[in-house]
């Protein structure tokens, strides 16, 4: 149980709160907050963190709230932007969105018997004085692109008003509202136990896990976590179990043990800066909670092999405020009996279906990105949507990149999800690079002056049907089951063929440098937006060579290692025949000879030469190779006594 009264302790601070006295007068009240961190995201997607007394913060408070702190290039990931010669970055507080006071649970305040917290405020970089970088600002200035030319699209092309209900032309809006949201998934288990994979799969194949009841600690810390977060003000809509896990054992100590679970938190809507906040602070909050009950939290992609991993679906809608007060969905369309979407919203869902080349590098940044991204339970692999059977049958067609959310009962609630972003994702960056996105499908459809029923044929073209914006040999829609009811070759063929790794990826901008030109939809062309680009190139890809080479590779040693011979009778054939295989597998990719390199050598010597391209090459026969061993190594097992 939480042993504190949540209602004596502080936890936001609204932007209508900002102001020096009003900020003075909270912490006075709540001496429990002993510290101040300025909280800036880098292009690793990490979090800036320090302490600062309170005493100290307060006593320069006018200066910090205008110029933030110092830090310098060493302490942050700005590739090409900060370095040791040219290393100053001040973090400066952002004064538009809620700041957030985290707890340590670990440190109990002596004087109020509450535990200790800190005002984390969310930040922007500043390189050298001058220049705003960062995961922040590329959002911030991409939300600010996005809204200025979807207000010119709008007032240009007045036709698109005929097919937006509620609203009769551009003079009636005040201002255009973007939300976001996310859905997180993490696992959580006890510490040190190792997962099996076999009962976590069948636990999966037969849903004995998905929205069932939790229990034990798992149950404790989820609901701690959902009351804690009430209490922060994020809308927090629900918690429960996701596909993955197994059920809980109660060992000899009557404690719970042997816990490997799958959960899944969501909460509503906010602006796009504020929903990556949020989100940013919940898997704080989630990690420290679990951590005071004994549990340890993942939030990577695909922490078991072989099990489903874990997405974050993110959610993208658009709004008018009208100068009545009121809002309109800008994707719905007048006409709902007879339309999916209005232009504006055609144009959005195809400007991301055409440039998703553009958003991989951010949507699957590293190598355990991509064991989620693979065909099989509700990966996302294929560029294509789903819009439902017909107007009135809202879609839930798990198996497509991106759906069209609708309900019929509802307008404000058309939005779409976006199914391939992972808990890892950098969220600001993949929210302004999307939004970039369909503004460049907006304009192709108003400037063509299209309608809804034009633009539902066009969506739905057939293969190597010309269309005015989408390719010719592609198809961009299907209402069935992705993976069951297309072969390999036809998903490639009709959707495209997803790259497979980090440096696959990355070639949509460039197989060099980056090319300022491949990326100038998601940027507008703008300077700054390019080197952020830039910069988030050179750290996933000193990410993925690093990691490979200090995490994948031992780690697959560690593998080869565990595939040990068990029989001792050499007349089975059967044995030795999958031991015989065992046998060539491990020494294929782990066993150094005189005249050959082991392909785990091979890798070695590709990252340590920066020859990405022949790291990309046998990171795939490597993986290849790797579940065949699993594979063999299973049957191997199984036939022992």
């Amino acid at each position: 149980m939480i042993r504190y009264d949540l209602n004596r302790m502080l936890f936001t601070l609204t932007p209508e709160e900002h102001d020096e006295e009003t900020i003075i007068n909270k912490l006075s009240a709540h001496p429990e907050v002993r510290f101040v961190s300025f909280t800036g995201v880098d292009m690793g997607g990490h979090n800036t963190d320090e302490k600062i007394p309170v005493a100290e913060f307060c006593s320069k408070i006018k200066s910090m709230l205008t110029d933030g702190v110092q830090t310098d290039g060493s302490s942050v990931a700005l590739p090409t932007i900060a370095d040791l010669s040219n290393a100053r970055v001040d973090i400066m507080p952002d004064h538009s969105v809620n700041w957030y006071v985290e707890y340590n649970f670990g440190n109990i305040d002596y004087e109020t018997g509450l535990p200790t917290g800190t005002l984390r405020i969310p930040s922007f970089l500043r390189h050298n004085g001058d220049r705003m970088v960062g995961s922040r600002v590329f959002l911030k200035d991409a939300v600010d692109r996005f809204t200025e030319g979807t207000k010119d699209l709008l007032k240009s092309h007045p036709y698109v008003f005929e097919h937006i209900g509620g609203i009769s032309g551009f003079d009636e809006i005040d201002d255009l509202v973007l939300t976001n949201a996310t859905e997180l998934e993490f696992w959580v288990k006890t510490p040190d136990d190792r997962a099996d994979r076999d009962q976590l799969s069948i636990a999966q194949e037969l849903k004995e896990q998905y929205w069932q009841r939790v229990s034990g600690p798992v149950a404790t810390a989820l609901e701690q976590v959902l009351e804690i977060l009430g209490h922060y003000g994020f809308g927090v809509e629900m918690g429960h179990k996701e596909v993955g896990g197994v059920k809980a054992k109660m060992g000899n100590s009557g404690n719970f043990d042997h816990i490997m679970e799958q959960l899944e938190i969501d909460w509503k809507y906010a602006t796009p800066m504020q929903a990556a906040d949020n989100e940013s602070q919940i898997k704080h909050i989630v990690r420290d909670v679990f951590r005071m009950n004994n549990l340890e939290v993942t939030f990577a992609a695909k922490p078991i092999f072989g099990v489903a991993g874990s997405g974050e679906h993110t959610h993208f809608g658009l709004a008018a405020r009208l100068k009545d007060g009121s809002h309109i969905n800008l994707f719905e369309p007048a006409a709902r009996e007879d339309d999916y979407m209005s232009p504006i919203g055609y144009g959005a869902l195809m400007g991301i279906l055409r440039n998703y080349e553009m958003l991989y590098p951010i949507v699957a940044p590293d190598h355990d990105s991509f064991q989620r991204l693979k065909p099989g339970y509700e990966a996302p692999v294929c560029t294509v949507t789903s819009l439902g059977m017909d107007h009135r049958t809202p879609s839930r067609n798990r198996t497509v990149l991106i759906g069209l959310v609708r309900d019929f009962n509802n307008p404000l609630s058309t939005r779409f999800e976006l199914r391939s972003p992972n808990p890892h994702t950098n969220t600001y960056l993949i929210i302004g690079a999307t939004y970039m996105s369909m503004l460049n499908g907006i304009k192709a459809v108003l400037e063509g002056n299209k309608t809804p029923a034009e633009l539902e044929t066009s969506i739905s073209k057939s293969y190597g049907t010309e269309d005015f914006y989408l390719e010719k040999n592609r198809e961009y829609r299907s209402e069935r089951n992705i993976y069951s009811d297309y072969s390999v070759e036809e998903r490639e063929r009709l959707f495209g063929k997803a790259p497979a790794n980090v440096w696959q990826s990355f070639l949509a901008w460039g197989d060099g440098e980056l090319d300022l030109k491949a990326v100038e939809i998601i940027t507008g062309g703008d300077e700054t937006a390019g080197m952020i680009l830039r910069s988030y190139r050179e750290q996933m890809l000193l990410k993925w060579t690093m990691e490979y080479h200090d995490r994948y590779i031992p780690n697959s040693m560690d593998l080869l290692r565990d595939c040990v011979r068990i029989h001792e009778d050499e007349s089975n054939q059967y044995d030795e025949g999958n031991w015989q295989r065992v046998s060539e597998l491990k020494s294929l990719i782990g066993r150094e000879e005189n005249d050959r390199a082991s392909l785990l050598m091979q890798a070695r010597m590709a990252i340590e030469s920066g020859d990405y391209t022949e790291l990309s090459r046998l990171e795939l026969i490597i993986e290849e190779k790797l579940e065949e061993l699993r594979s063999v190594y299973d049957k191997y097992l199984r036939n022992m006594l």
